[in-house]
């Protein structure tokens, strides 16, 4: 269960390094926040760049399933923070990204 648990959580912690960063960023230049949010901001970027590292599959992979995180924790986001109410092809595309995540990352390999 561990093998499971461990890169799901660090690819949940990437994410929300990634995506607050982004917001902070977006923030800081786009609804005239103070200037600390973008500081805070490029710090998470730049420990997102750090967490993603500790992945123990190549880069390439990594990155393809950290795109399906990516996609989904967006999502969730922008509708606890913005909110945004997603819609089913939302919901739907979502679930298309786990299916996809669960098959690039855990599919047994021969």
């Amino acid at each position: 269960m561990l093998l499971i648990l461990k890169p799901l959580l660090v690819y949940f912690l990437a994410g929300l390094c990634e995506i607050g960063g982004g917001y902070l960023m977006w923030q800081w230049l786009k609804a005239d926040r103070p200037s600390w949010m973008g500081a805070a901001g490029a710090i998470l970027l730049l420990l997102y760049g750090w967490v993603a590292t500790w992945q123990l599959t190549s880069f390439g992979k990594t990155y393809a399933v950290y795109g399906g995180i990516f996609i989904v924790m967006s999502i969730a986001w922008a509708w606890y923070f913005d909110g945004f109410r997603p819609d089913r092809f939302d919901i739907i595309g979502g679930i298309v990204c786990f299916v996809g995540i669960g098959i690039i990352l855990f599919w047994p390999r021969s």
